[in-house]
């Protein structure tokens, strides 16, 4: 497993990550061995940073990651690096109640965090959306004196448009943003990926498969279930989807061309696009993990990536990453 450095202040961490949010909520059912599985096959094959956040099935996944890492091999679990977002308020019944960033709040949700991870300390640590009524300097002066404290190693940010980096970085080293960032999402690529790469901030890539839909797997006739957060994700909607999968099957005549897959094509893409993007692969199973694993064995040279840029051109996804009342709470800037 190749390494990579998140900037220039943050930590040494595999070429993928894996994000383990999907084992617990959002997409549907998920089988608990087998996502405690796939996170120890992950630590075996290299894989070094984990991602969860606190509000993910309201702090379930924290206390499977936990779990997974206390039952994993003692070396690999030494080498786990723990990236976790904070901040998301939740009702009983899941509701979403916008976000809390004040200092209070950041250290209140650091204890609990350290509390169902099992550990002292979290690698890095991020809002995981702006608090509009507080600003981002003191969110990240809160994560500063935990850092101080040696409760928490790097400070990290999600989702947030170039002012708000920069305002962030004045106030202490930032070492990466986590943002989405795949064949169909690049808003960052005009203002955000320059002004982390100006600053020295690396990047952590979510979304790199667009929630599956550029995976390969997904089809038209698919039934979501309720509980699935692409049953209202307008990427997934009519005659979105329609225009989304007609654009894996281009990429899939490349895919097959190269003699991978679909998925190993589209995570190959997000780690070409520079050696300070680290793609965050959300495997809930050890046979999808395996596909994205051979992602780092799938290198594209220059007409292989311009190729894949004619068939899969910058905006030309049809619908919003998010549904309405979810693009408002992200930053003005992302939006």
């Amino acid at each position: 497993m190749l390494n990579r450095t998140l900037g220039t202040t943050g930590p040494q961490v595999s070429a993928l990550g894996l994000g383990c949010m999907g084992m617990s909520a959002l997409y549907g059912d998920a089988d608990r061995t087998e996502s405690i599985a796939t996170i120890h096959a992950a630590l075996d094959a290299g894989i070094t940073l984990l991602d969860t956040g606190d509000f993910y099935a309201m702090g379930h996944n924290e206390m499977l990651v936990g779990e997974a890492l206390r039952t994993a091999d003692p070396a690999a679990r030494e080498k786990a690096l723990l990236s976790v977002k904070f901040g998301a308020l939740r009702g009983p019944a899941g509701e979403w109640f916008g976000y809390d960033g004040r200092p209070a709040a950041v250290k209140n949700f650091a204890a609990y965090s350290l509390q169902r991870l099992g550990a002292d300390h979290i690698d890095i640590y991020r809002i995981a959306r702006i608090d509009p009524d507080v600003p981002i300097e003191e969110t990240v002066g809160a994560i500063a004196e935990l850092v101080e404290a040696g409760h928490v190693r790097h400070i990290g940010l999600s989702e947030v448009g170039a002012e708000t980096i920069r305002r962030a970085a004045a106030v202490a080293p930032i070492s990466d943003l986590q943002i989405e960032y795949s064949l169909i999402s690049r808003g960052i690529e005009a203002d955000i990926l320059p002004t982390v790469r100006e600053l020295g901030i690396g990047v952590t890539a979510y979304g790199v498969l667009s929630r599956g839909l550029i995976s390969g797997h997904f089809t038209r006739d698919r039934q979501l279930g309720a509980n699935d957060f692409r049953a209202m994700s307008p990427r997934f909607q009519g005659d979105n989807l329609d225009r989304n999968l007609d654009l894996v099957e281009s990429l899939r005549k490349i895919a097959e061309q190269k003699g991978v897959s679909v998925a190993q094509i589209a995570i190959a893409w997000v780690l070409a696009q520079g050696e300070d993007i680290v793609p965050l692969v959300g495997a809930r199973t050890r046979q999808r993990l395996s596909e994205a694993l051979g992602a780092l064995d799938s290198a594209l040279d220059a007409d292989e990536l311009a190729a894949i840029e004619r068939a899969v051109p910058s905006g030309s996804a049809a619908g919003e990453r998010y549904p309405a009342a979810q693009m408002a709470h992200l930053d003005s800037e992302r939006a």
